[in-house]
């Protein structure tokens, strides 16, 4: 199949990319690169079956010539806000970018795939989670929600879309997705920067309590469920929870890290949210994923011990390199 991904520098875009390649599919990928990185898809630039595009998901003119007889377009473009992220260019690059990528599968045929987000279901206090789930946002004042926003538009504008064109579409809410090619800040999640924290034996940041959970999903399993989509053409229409079921609190995921890193006791660095000025975090987060599993024969298989353990592998050896440079 030919098939184009947008953000393909980026953490997802990256490893998808490599994934279908060696599948032998055909792929062409666009990014800007503001936030992905050319290290991510080196290992797949000189494949004839692989095509790079510099450009920006809001040209609808780039998008579309990037997406030009593909199969499938997978829309992994976003801007994500972090704690104290800008709100404005969350929301206009997320509508923007989608829109162009619903236009360009309206124009080539195309299947749209596009990554939507577990933060849409926001403060709902029912866990876990199902498609069906009431989305509980908080007021729109506090621009933390401005992603979750974004997000959750993308999805209305893609099943109207659906209605009024005909446009086939299917999105993925994913739920902490981490592994090799993760962005090292915190654009890529707590486990990013507890990892670069315990390797350079600095404290970790812990903002809140800590008490707060969460569930982990690796990056292959994150990969797979894309590429069980592509394969499925009863998924199109439908919305799926893809991530792991095991819950961890935030800070037992920094002493995992930490223990897995160093032979010492853990280091802690606690920050008020109060920091961050009009803030509200989740307090608990889970996918319940039947809906994936009964569609899409989806079940993630790499446990947090294991994912974990690969993924600070790698991230010592880009912080490693880092140094050499």
């Amino acid at each position: 199949m030919r098939i184009s991904i947008t953000g393909v520098a980026g953490f997802i875009g990256s490893n998808l990319a490599i994934s279908l390649l060696q599948r032998g599919h055909e792929v062409t990928g666009l990014d800007n690169l503001s936030q992905g990185y050319m290290r991510n898809i080196e290992p797949i630039r000189d494949k004839a079956s692989f095509r790079f595009v510099k450009g920006d998901v809001r040209d609808a003119e780039q998008v579309l010539s990037a997406s030009k007889g593909a199969d499938v377009i997978v829309h992994l473009a976003a801007y994500k806000i972090p704690r104290y992220g800008n709100a404005l260019d969350t929301l206009l690059i997320n509508a923007h970018g989608a829109e162009s990528v619903f236009q360009a599968g309206l124009k080539n045929q195309s299947r749209v795939i596009f990554a939507s987000t577990s933060d849409v279901y926001g403060k709902n206090p029912h866990l876990p989670f199902s498609e069906q789930s009431d989305l509980y946002l908080g007021a729109t004042n506090v621009k933390r929600w401005a992603y979750a926003c974004s997000k959750l538009f993308d999805e209305h504008l893609a099943f109207a879309y659906s209605q009024e064109f005909g446009l086939r579409v299917i999105g993925l809410r994913f739920f902490g997705g981490y592994g090799p090619r993760q962005n090292l800040t915190w654009w890529g999640g707590p486990q990013s920067v507890f990892i670069g924290a315990a390797l350079r034996n600095e404290p970790m940041e812990i903002h809140g309590d800590g008490k707060q959970t969460r569930s982990f999903t690796y990056i292959d399993d994150t990969v797979d469920s894309i590429i069980k989509v592509i394969e499925n053409k009863h998924a199109d229409g439908h919305i799926f929870n893809i991530g792991d079921t095991k819950e961890i609190s935030i800070v037992d995921l920094a002493r995992m890290i930490w223990n897995l890193v160093r032979e010492d006791e853990p280091k802690f660095k606690y920050i008020s949210y109060q920091t961050f000025g009009k803030y509200e975090d989740v307090r608990n987060r889970v996918p319940d994923i039947t809906k994936a599993k009964a569609i899409l024969g989806f079940e993630p298989r790499v446990d947090l011990l294991e994912g974990l353990t690969k993924t600070i592998a790698w991230q010592r050896s880009v912080l490693e390199g880092s140094k050499n440079d």
